[in-house]
Formats: C-alpha cells, structure tokens, sequence
C-alpha cells in the first residue's frame, strides 16, 4: 500500500508539475518546449536560479503539492477495493499487454497527429501540440543536416546566386579582398550587444512610456540603422551575427557547436590590424558556451570570475549588475589604453534578463517589482553611467561605439517569423567622427561589423557574408531564423524555408503605427503567396545552403 501510494504520488506530481512548467513556458516564449527547454536541461544551475528569482517558487511548490497529494488521495480511495482483491498473475500479464499496446500506437499516433497542425496560425499549432514531443524533437535535432532536411538547390547554382550578391567571391569559397583607397583609421571599437533590447521599447518606435531616455538621446547623436534586423530570438544568435556575420544556422548556433573554435570572425580582423581583442560578459561565460566559443576564437574572456569581491555591488543569477560590468570595462580599457595599441573590446549585458533585478534607487522602478520596464530602464541607466564615466578617459575621442540588441524581448507571434519580433535598434556613436544619420537601408546584424570596418576604412581579406551597407553593390536584405524555420527578407516579401523542405512566402505589407514616422514603422501583414517567386526562393536557399557547406568543409574557419 505505502509503494502504490508513493508511485502514485510521484505520477501525479510529474503530470502537473509538467502542465505548470508548460504554463510558465510558454507565458515566457509564446511557444511549447523547444530548443530553449533543452538548454535549460544543459544549464541547470543558471536555469534554476532563475526560476527561483523571477517566481514565487515555494508558494507554487505548496500548492502544486497541495494538489498532488488531494489527487493521490483521491485515487488510493478509489483503487482500495482494487488493492483488497488483487488479480492474478495471469490477469496483470493480460492487462499489461494492453497498456503497453496503447503505449506503442500513441508512441505512432503523436508523431501522426504533429504531422496534422498546418493552420497559418503559428498560436494554433503550439496549443494543440504535444509539448513532450516536442521537447524530445528539440533533443534530437540541435543539429540539422540542411541537405537532408531543406529544399537544396545544385550547389554550383548556389554559389552562382550568392556571387550576384557578393560580387567580389569566386569558386567555392565566400574569400574576397575588401580595399580602401583611404588610410586606415585604428580607433578604438566598444561593441555593445544589449540583452533584448525590441525597437518598440524606444520612443521614436512608438513607445510611451519613455523607458529609454539615455538611448533616445544617443540615436539622436548617432549613426542611427532604423532598418535593421536580429537574425534570430537567443542571444547566442546575436553573438554568432557580429562574431562570424553569417547567415543563421539551423538547430543550434555555432556558438554551441563542437566545431565553433578557429572560425574567420571580427575579432580575427581586429588582430590583424594590432588591436587587443576582449569579449567582456558580466555573467558566467560558461553559459551558452560563450567562453568555449570566444576564447577558442582567439579573444579574451573576462566574466564574473574575473571580478574581486569588492567589484561586486549588485548580482543576480545571471551575474553582476551593467554598472558593474561597466566600471571593470572601463578598468580594463584604461590599463589596455597604457599600452599604446588600439582596442577591440565586445561587452554583452545582463540586466535586461527575467527576473528584472538590480540595484535600488537607481530609477523610478524598484527591483523587487521584478517588471520588464524596470530591466529596460535600468539597462538604460546603466549604460549613461558608462558613458559618463567613458568622457573622463584619455582614450574615449579614439574610441567608436557600436551598439545594438542581441534580439528581441519576445519572438513569438501569429506566423512563424513575426517581423516585428526580430526588428532591432542599432547605431554607432563617435562624436567629432561620425556624423549623425538615420540610415533606413534594409540591413541585417550580420552586416553591422563590415560596415564599421567600411567607416574605419580597412582594407582586408574577408570571408564573411555580411556586407558594408554603403558600398554601391549592396543589395538590401535581411535573415530571419529561429532553429528550424529559415528567413530572407527582400523586396518587401518573407521567404521561409523549413525542415522537410517546406517552402513558404509572405507579401509584406506595412501596417502604419500612429505618430511613428515612416523609418521607424516595422509592422507588417504577412499575407501568404499563393505563387512562389522563384528567384526570391532561390536566393534564399542559396544563402542558407552555402554557409551550411562552406561551415561543413571548415571553408569558414581562420
């Protein structure tokens, strides 16, 4: 009896705690377990301390116990007079045999019926879904083979497409030399990439609640992209745009892949030309593989380990608070500024992170109100305190700041690449250097590194697919990804290109946002296309197929 209770207890306990664990899910993602699940499994420790910041942990835990054990009871009263007059041995083989019957048809009938959730409604098809399998399907696919899952196309064709897009390329290989007829500038270069950082939480996008007021004024002085798009939802997408400016991969980033060290990157350029190379990351980088992939990428990777007690005013789970991660950039770049070379250093934040916290009386939001606005905010306070404290060093005429968001701070909608999820703030600040502009061409975060390399006027071999936005041969474009579903944007149409080589297309047309003038609008209706542009889809497998081959046959690499 005390065995069949405490089986019975742990059943029920896995089924709602799973049902409640779907529910958090998806109110964080919009979707059912997928990809981000399975990180999750990988990095409890961070994972778990973030549940226990950002929710009422133990009050869940009373009331999902609470249940359990109601629902248990409720079930040993029931089962007593089965527990009394057990069957036979011949009659539990029997009944066996039928529960695992069941167990095998529904192990052919899930799969079956995921087969069936085709609506154009992307909400539709996560709600009726399946969210174990799903999860089992993310565990399985971290990695996809494009040829094998993806609509291909002969890769000689492929690499004829890509060539009309980069002209300078030949042969199988994306290698081209970029000249300048100026003298290089070696100034310092800050790359910023803010923790999801959406257009619409800046004013001149439309927002009201004036959650920005340091960025707002920024752009303003900057070289402002107002058209510009993250290739995908997770910060290791971000990281893998500005680091290797490449189309996104499917399944899982190069950032986490076993083959990510070596690769031709930013960083690679910047060390060609005499500069310290850093990746400076207030967390612990051994979260999404960031030290792995930056320090066998050459840089060096500074992150909370790297802080003395004392550096420590604030930390949360995701690690040190911005204005602590500021003031030791600021640390390390004052001592690499002694040494009379120039610096590449490329700073991630955290604050803007569930659960929302940081230090109090910095702004009109408390910490413990655990709000969105209040991480936007701080992130915003955060980054005026770096650019005070940055005007007072030797160093800071000689120094460019690029800053732009990893993604956005939610990425699911009604079609499975919502622009609107993927449109992000991005900008390059060096007063008395660059001029500012808005610059409105349709561009990509892949594209952002070259064409700071283009202001900077260096001339140098590149492999990257990015491009330098102001050279004349550009064509405007953007990726669009999540892990499976394949995006280029182009002549106001969405291609898409999905696992078991699905082709889909979307008209885009503007839906006008009130008192947003034109630059800034990026909402958009995606109404499907009955017929196939098959030039767009050709380019867009082009893109997505060559980098799947030339990262396969190591033509990427340093």
């Amino acid at each position: 009896m005390i065995l069949f209770t405490i089986a019975i207890f742990i059943f029920v306990l896995i089924i709602i705690q799973n049902a409640v664990s779907e529910f958090f899910f998806w109110n964080e993602f919009g979707v059912r377990y997928n990809f981000i699940a399975v990180d999750y499994l990988v990095y409890t420790n961070t994972v778990i301390g973030n549940i226990i910041e950002s929710y009422p942990v133990i009050p869940l835990f009373l009331v999902v116990g609470l249940i359990t054990s109601l629902i248990t009871h409720a079930i040993i009263n029931r089962s007593k007079p089965f527990l009394n007059d057990l069957p036979s041995f011949e009659k539990k083989i029997k009944a066996s045999a039928i529960y695992v019957g069941f167990f095998t048809v529904s192990m052919f009938v899930i799969p079956l019926l995921a087969k069936q959730e085709n609506s154009s409604n992307i909400f539709t098809n996560e709600l009726q879904a399946n969210g174990i399998f799903k999860f089992y399907n993310a565990f399985m696919n971290s990695e996809l083979d494009f040829d094998k899952f993806y609509k291909t196309i002969p890769n000689t064709e492929a690499l004829t497409i890509l060539q009309k897009q980069i002209p300078e390329i030949n042969g199988e290989s994306t290698l081209r030399i970029i000249k300048s007829d100026a003298a290089e500038l070696h100034k310092n270069v800050v790359l910023i990439t803010v923790e999801s950082l959406s257009e619409d939480f800046m004013t001149e996008y439309g927002n009201e609640k004036h959650i920005t007021p340091f960025l707002d004024s920024l752009a303003d002085k900057s070289l402002q992209f107002t058209n510009l798009y993250a290739v995908g939802n997770r910060t290791v997408r971000g990281l893998e745009a500005v680091t290797l400016c490449l189309p996104p991969t499917a399944a899982e980033s190069v950032v986490k892949r076993e083959d990510n060290k070596n690769k031709f990157t930013t960083g690679n350029i910047f060390k060609q030309k005499g500069y310290a190379v850093k990746y400076i990351y207030g967390g612990d980088a051994f979260f999404d593989n960031m030290g792995d992939f930056f320090g066998g990428n050459g840089y060096d990777v500074i992150d909370q380990k790297s802080f003395l007690p004392e550096e420590i005013t604030f930390a949360n789970i995701w690690g040190v608070c911005d204005e602590d991660m500021y003031r030791k950039a600021i640390q390390i770049m004052n001592t690499e500024a002694k040494d009379n070379k120039p610096f590449f250093n490329h700073i991630m934040t955290v604050s803007n992170h569930r659960p929302f916290t940081f230090p109090e009386g910095k702004i009109d939001i408390s910490g413990t109100a655990k709000s969105r606005d209040g991480g936007v905010k701080y992130t915003d306070y955060a980054l005026k305190q770096f650019f005070k404290m940055a005007k007072n060093q030797p160093w800071f005429k000689n120094t460019v700041f690029v800053i732009l968001a990893d993604h956005c701070a939610s990425s699911s909608g009604k079609t499975e690449l919502p622009l609107d999820k993927y449109r992000i703030p991005a900008m390059i600040y060096a007063p008395g250097f660059i001029q500012p502009k808005h610059v409105n061409t349709l561009m990509s975060q892949i594209d952002m590194m070259p064409t700071l390399f283009g202001i900077l006027n260096f001339s140098y071999q590149s492999k990257f697919y990015g491009q330098d936005v102001f050279k004349s041969n550009y064509q405007p474009r953007a990726f669009v990804a999540t892990y499976q579903d394949l995006g280029l944007i182009k002549d106001h149409v969405l291609t898409i290109i999905s696992p078991v080589k699905k082709v889909k297309q979307f008209q885009l047309v503007s839906k006008a946002k009130p008192n947003v003038k034109e630059e800034f609008q990026s909402y958009y209706d995606e109404i499907p296309m009955k017929h196939l542009q098959e030039d767009l889809l050709k380019e867009t497998i082009a893109f997505y197929q060559t980098s799947a081959h030339l990262l396969k046959t190591k033509k990427l690499n340093k």
